[in-house]
């Protein structure tokens, strides 16, 4: 058996090829939330974040809760897409029920929540990520454009996803 003998002069070395094995495992656990300008954001080591290739099916039914930052766009949403458009949605709260009455088409696709993503990152935002589902749809999109402004941030839970036969 062979005994590693550690003195105190070769504590630095020890150190440092630790704490290098630490940083070259790291490497392979994060995920690709791909936050908005350059990193500014650091993306979370977790199975849910990582993305895979999904493609919007032209017809299908999702819940949307919109929270956070002062805009219309606030509420818990049911939306069905059909044809790549917002056919109907049915507000599940007093504060979505108002938008739906006022201004249905202020209600967007999954689609047009990634593209407010990708203009987001487009913009160099502060914080632009997403999380999504084994299926690769978007689970929840946070964007926040100014990390010190107020008011200016955006969440969005999408839930009860159901692609459409056929």
């Amino acid at each position: 058996m062979t005994h590693l003998r550690i003195t105190p002069r070769s504590l630095p070395a020890a150190a440092l090829i630790g704490g290098l094995l630490l940083a070259t495992a790291a490497c392979g656990t994060e995920a690709s939330t791909s936050s908005g300008s350059g990193g500014k954001a650091a993306a979370k080591p977790s199975p849910e974040l990582t993305t895979t290739t999904w493609e919007e099916p032209a017809s299908y039914v999702y819940t949307l809760t919109s929270s956070e930052g002062e805009r219309n766009l606030i509420g818990k949403f049911r939306v069905t897409v059909r044809f790549g458009k917002v056919a109907k949605a049915v507000g599940l709260d007093d504060s979505a029920r108002r938008v739906v009455r006022q201004s249905l088409d202020q209600v967007p696709t999954i689609g047009g929540l990634l593209e407010e993503l990708e203009q987001a990152r487009r913009d160099n935002a502060d914080e632009a990520e997403a999380e999504y589902a084994p299926d690769g749809h978007p689970v929840r999109i946070s964007l926040d454009w100014e990390k010190n402004a107020i008011d200016d941030e955006a969440l969005y839970v999408i839930s009860a996803y159901t692609p459409a036969d056929g």
